[in-house]
């Protein structure tokens, strides 16, 4: 099996690296290990949801309750 870095994960997805490293963290990553202190995630692997909530104007009319 391949594996990628933090780094090229980032690269490949658009985030940063210390995102990445939560996303590892909370398990969310299916396949990641920690290996020698490095996380390495599967090279097939996707992208996790963002669960973060959006801002307040973004795609949000007057009847929003966020």
């Amino acid at each position: 099996m391949d594996y990628m870095t933090l780094k090229e994960a980032s690269e490949k997805w658009g985030v940063s690296s210390r995102q990445i490293n939560y996303y590892c963290t909370d398990g969310r990553i299916q396949g990641a290990v920690k290996m020698a202190g490095v996380w390495l995630i599967p090279a097939d692997t996707q992208k996790p949801v963002d669960r973060r909530r959006k801002k307040r104007g973004d795609k949000c009319d007057k009847n929003c309750d966020m």
